[in-house]
């Protein structure tokens, strides 16, 4: 029995691969922007571009308070005592993003504070959301 090449390459099914890879892609990326905790972000009317917080800084601690009282840090939730252990063996030079839920209690926020303060850390920034996002 002879063997045909085939005439043609059938690229349909490299499409469809391609297709689930960018569908991965798009999803994880969405995902890795907004954090693990559900943020409802405050609102400032001059807010520099709330995808880039820290200028210049390349991968930020990310610490992020939730409405319910959660913390996490980069993603991994975490008690404020946790916290407290993580953050001592990070250098206090490394830039810090807070991501925190406009419905939180002051005193959440303020511990927070007064933690990376304490610890020496000096790069911290707050992410908002421009006043005219919805």
């Amino acid at each position: 029995m002879d063997e045909q090449e085939f005439a043609q390459l059938n690229i349909i099914p490299l499409v469809d691969v391609m297709l689930v890879l960018l569908t991965i892609v798009l999803t994880t990326s969405t995902f890795a922007a907004r954090g693990r905790l559900p943020v409802d972000l405050p609102r400032a009317s001059h807010a520099g571009p709330a995808a880039n917080p820290l200028p210049g800084a390349r991968n930020p601690t990310v610490i992020e308070l939730g409405k319910d009282g959660a913390i996490a840090l980069d993603g991994v939730p975490m008690s404020m005592v946790q916290l407290s252990g993580r953050l001592g063996a990070i250098q206090a030079s490394r830039p810090v993003l807070i991501r925190s839920d406009r419905g939180i209690r002051l005193q959440s926020f303020i511990d927070l504070v007064d933690l990376l303060k304490g610890l020496g850390f000096t790069r911290v920034s707050v992410q908002t959301e421009g006043a005219h996002a919805a």
